[in-house]
């Protein structure tokens, strides 16, 4: 049994052998009919490729001529152009730069003509708006009686002993006078008015300065310019104590917890003395800080760090006149560099939406503040468009080499000048009276007129009309 079945598995064997045989066969039949197609085409690719490599050396041949022939056509251009030129010169009379120069000429003295055709009719139109805005500030003004307010807010009324008074705070030749309002910055007005003399200036402090002063001098009854000065100063070591002891009182009443650096707390005292729209500053944060602490409250938020940016969201103002800038920006640079916290320092920068308010602090501020001014009766818009008026005026002066003190008097419409006689003579003073005149007359819009007087050892007076 075992030898048959052997027998009988030799011709299986063979036959799966022939059957491999024959398929390997044709799979190498297979492989070398590719190849020889592929051989095929690569032979067809290279001779496509040959004639294209031809055509480009062609191609490249011409190119070559044609730029020689560019060349050529380049120098013969080139030699017409200046045959042309010297051709147009012989019968022009003038040289190239000449004609030059002549065109220009012509062209920028027409460009000059243009141009004051077009600055008369922008005079022209500005005229027309301004005087558009001017009854359109006037009406405004009259309805809202804002004159009551401006009065209230710039003079003060200091009583007299006597009549006779009046001439020795005049004194001979008004020197007395004089001396007063260079000293002190204040315009003082004395008129007919029995019993009474004014002081006048935007500036509160500068004010209250000068009152104290004129008060000490009518109580001695010793009224001369050394006398002033000396009293002067005295008069602004007082007022510097009362801004500290407000700016105390402040912090009492408020209750704002840590104890706070004795700059900030100069600088807070010194807004009772300010109105911002008509309303005292230094009310309004103290104002602010008790609505910020009872919202706080309300919300279950730390109410004492509420208080404080609250009662601090306003001391640029104290400095925003001293340092470029909004008051929200100055007032927190002046309170981060005098070490007050973090969430402090953003809820000021933030609370006229110049920042981003990124705290729960900085918003009630923001709440606060608004609800401070906004209620019925708070401020008034006049005043404070009068006062930044004012401190412009100021400030345009301030800016002329050699000017030493500036004085906004009159309630805005004289501005007085004092110059440093070694450094500006008097064509100089003369100079600067004209070029104060233009500025404030292209940058500010106001009723009548404004006298600029420049003060040396002679006056020069120009009016911005």
């Amino acid at each position: 049994m075992t030898i048959a079945t052997e027998a009988g598995s030799g011709p299986v064997l063979l036959g799966a052998g022939l059957v491999l045989a024959l398929a390997l066969g044709l799979v190498l039949l297979a492989g070398w009919m590719m190849l020889r197609q592929r051989r095929t085409e690569l032979d067809r690719r290279e001779e496509r490729i040959a004639a294209e490599l031809a055509r480009l050396h062609l191609q490249e041949d011409e190119l070559a001529t044609r730029a020689a022939e560019m060349v050529v056509a380049e120098a013969e251009l080139r030699e017409l152009e200046a045959g042309h030129r010297q051709a147009l010169e012989r019968v022009a009379g003038l040289t190239a730069a000449a004609a030059r120069a002549e065109i220009v000429g012509e062209v920028e003295a027409e460009a000059r003509r243009d141009a004051a055709v077009t600055v008369r009719e922008l005079e022209r139109t500005a005229r027309t708006e301004g005087e558009r805005r001017a009854r359109e500030i006037i009406a405004v003004s009259v309805q809202r009686l804002a004159a009551e307010q401006t009065a209230d807010s710039v003079t003060t009324v200091l009583p007299l002993p006597n009549e006779d008074m009046k001439g020795r705070i005049i004194g001979r030749e008004g020197r007395n006078i004089r001396a007063f309002e260079a000293v002190t910055g204040v315009n003082l007005v004395v008129d007919d008015t029995p019993g009474v003399v004014q002081l006048s200036c935007f500036d509160p402090v500068r004010r209250e300065a000068a009152r104290l002063t004129l008060e000490a001098l009518v109580g001695d009854g010793r009224i001369q310019p050394a006398r002033i000065e000396e009293v002067h100063e005295r008069s602004r070591a007082e007022v510097e104590r009362l801004c500290v002891r407000a700016g105390e009182d402040a912090l009492l009443t408020v209750r704002v917890g840590e104890e706070m650096a004795p700059e900030l707390v100069r600088a807070l005292g010194t807004l009772r003395y300010r109105t911002s729209y008509g309303q005292n500053v230094l009310g309004h944060l103290v104002e602010s800080a008790h609505l910020a602490g009872m919202m706080a409250a309300e919300l279950g938020v730390r109410p004492e760090p509420v208080r404080r940016a609250a009662l601090l969201h306003d001391i640029g103002k104290a400095l925003s006149h001293e340092v470029a800038g909004s008051h929200a920006a100055v007032g927190a640079e002046f309170a981060r560099r005098h070490g007050e916290p973090p969430e402090v320092v953003h809820a000021i920068e933030a609370h006229h939406g110049e920042v981003e308010p990124g705290t729960v602090e900085a918003v009630l501020v923001q709440a606060a503040d608004a609800c401070s001014g906004g209620r019925p009766g708070a401020r008034r818009e006049a005043v404070e468009t009068y006062v930044r008026r004012l401190e412009r005026l100021e400030e345009i002066a301030r800016g002329y080499d050699g000017v030493s003190k500036v004085f906004a008097m009159q309630a805005g419409r004289e501005v007085r000048v004092m110059v440093q006689p070694e450094v500006v003579d008097d064509r100089q003073a003369q100079v600067i009276a004209r070029e104060v005149a233009r500025q404030v007359r292209e940058e500010l819009t106001y009723p009548g007129q404004i006298r600029i007087t420049v003060v040396r050892e002679s006056r020069a007076t120009e009016f911005a009309r």
